[in-house]
């Protein structure tokens, strides 16, 4: 469903802008309450069997977003519960980021093989024939699979000359690439918080939006609504999110606009990190004195690393992420001003929520939730005269998409240590990510420079962004090669 618009995704964009215009026009107990009538009205449902249940899973997408819990089923509060002035501005976030609202979950059966329409009850009959439990019936009504034997080897499938077995994955469960979501006593899912890393891949796929994580766009909104000065950190993947008029210099400008003090690019941070890496990978990883440089930008993988590995995970690098280094950068030369980090990732929120880390990122938003600020504040890019970026070189912004931090690495290690050669492998996906490392504990990634990213794709595929992948892709790479800025000039690799 990535890069497609569907009713799943109008209704959480209609969110985040009515919670930012809510925020920048003054909230109210009364105002918050109304919102579910004002996204769905009227008496006829739209998306389901029921306008009152429509209503009441918007009401807890509301509070989602405005960085409050779930409500129990039988809490009879309002939406607002646990809303005061107390906890604007300065809200941090708090576990659980990721969240299923129990009753938008459709309760999908979880990995199963299925007949369909398509079998033509032929005399091979292959698929009862491998099924290692005789979990096929062949029957006059059809072929019949005995789910409580069926061992989902998937063999009956292969087999199949008529494609007509297929294999049903909960999307959700089929997206995680640390297995952290099961089912509850009601089939719906349940999420494993001791697994999950956040990487909010399962938010995206499924295809009924049960699935959201907390947000602190109510109290970014209010922050700038009161002349708190926020400067904004931008992720490299911004590059192309907010539609063809929006290029990189008019995003800066209508960050501005909407009540930022300073914008800046993550790319620089992504920058120091590279050059770090460079020195580290050729000092000690070609010397042989550590095994092996595992990039650490994303924090899906690395907590993932960390939780599942915890043998190598010394390996992972100790540059400081892109979003920290700036944000520490900024908080150097405006040690009064709090710091806003805009990224396509909700990992980042989880990132945010360490107790090293929240002194220097205050907040952490998604590109679609800025988007709701933008549509909240009625900006036109088409009316906006630009600002230019000069923050990074092309290695700090190649980081947004799959492969480019190890590459931007590899070519600084080749320009200052040319004698050295650069070993690498890169895998995208969690899953991935997983097999990869387990060669490396194995020992056969001795000496190489390893990428991993959570999403398929790197950053410009994370659950936050708002564009296809390939044409982010596109976007971000033809930004990256409009840098003005030599990373390597005047560094030397002694």
């Amino acid at each position: 469903m990535r890069g497609v618009y569907t009713p799943v995704t109008k209704i959480r964009r209609q969110i985040f802008t009515e919670i930012a215009r809510l925020a920048f026009e003054g909230w109210s107990q009364e105002k918050v309450e109304e919102l579910p009538y004002k996204i769905i009205s009227g008496e006829i449902p739209q998306y389901r069997d029921s306008v009152f249940k429509e209503r009441a899973i918007v009401g807890e997408r509301l509070r989602l977003a405005m960085g409050l819990p779930l409500r129990d089923i039988n809490d009879n509060a309002p939406i607002s519960k646990g809303l005061s002035d107390d906890m604007l501005i300065n809200q941090a976030y708090e576990l659980p980021l990721i969240n299923v609202i129990p009753f938008a979950c459709n309760a999908c059966p979880e990995t199963s093989y299925m007949v369909t329409d398509n079998c033509r009850h032929c005399l091979a009959h292959p698929c009862v024939s491998v099924c290692p439990v005789s979990a096929i019936q062949f029957t006059a009504e059809g072929t019949v699979i005995d789910q409580d034997k069926c061992l989902k080897c998937g063999r009956c499938k292969e087999v199949c000359p008529y494609s007509a077995i297929v294999k049903y994955d909960r999307p959700c469960a089929a997206a995680c690439g640390v297995k952290a979501i099961g089912s509850d006593h009601l089939g719906r899912a349940k999420i494993d918080y001791d697994k999950c890393v956040a990487c909010g891949q399962c938010i995206v796929s499924c295809p009924f939006g049960a699935i959201t994580d907390k947000s602190q766009l109510f109290q970014l909104a209010t922050a700038l609504k009161e002349g708190v000065p926020v400067v904004a950190e931008v992720a490299p993947s911004f590059v192309g999110q907010f539609g063809p008029a929006a290029t990189p210099d008019k995003v800066k400008a209508a960050l501005k606009l909407i009540g930022f003090a300073d914008v800046v690019e993550v790319g620089w941070g992504a920058d120091r990190g590279t050059v770090e890496e460079v020195h580290h990978y050729a000092k000690h990883v070609a010397t042989g004195e550590a095994r092996f440089l595992a990039t650490s930008c994303c924090p899906a993988w690395s907590v993932m690393a960390k939780n599942e590995f915890p043998e190598i995970s010394q390996y992972l690098s100790q540059a400081y992420t892109p979003m920290v280094e700036t944000a520490r950068h900024v908080k150097k030369t405006h040690p009064d001003h709090k710091v806003a980090f805009i990224g396509p990732c909700s990992a980042k929120k989880l990132e945010a929520m360490r107790r090293t880390i929240r002194s220097d990122v205050d907040y952490v938003i998604t590109f679609e939730e800025l988007m709701g600020m933008f549509a909240a504040k009625d900006v036109d890019f088409g009316e906006i005269e630009g600002e230019p970026f000069a923050d990074a070189a092309p290695e700090g912004r190649g980081y947004a998409v799959s492969g480019g931090v190890a590459g931007a690495i590899a070519s600084g290690v080749h320009k200052l240590y040319p004698e050295v050669e650069v070993k690498m492998d890169r895998a995208e996906g969690l899953a991935n990510c997983k097999k990869m490392l387990a060669i490396a504990k194995a020992g056969k990634r001795e000496g190489y420079l390893m990428e991993g990213m959570a999403c398929v794709g790197g950053c410009v595929a994370g659950p936050g962004t708002l564009q296809p992948i390939n044409k982010a892709t596109a976007a971000v790479n033809k930004f990256k090669a409009e840098s003005p800025i030599d990373l390597f000039e005047g560094e030397e690799g002694q």
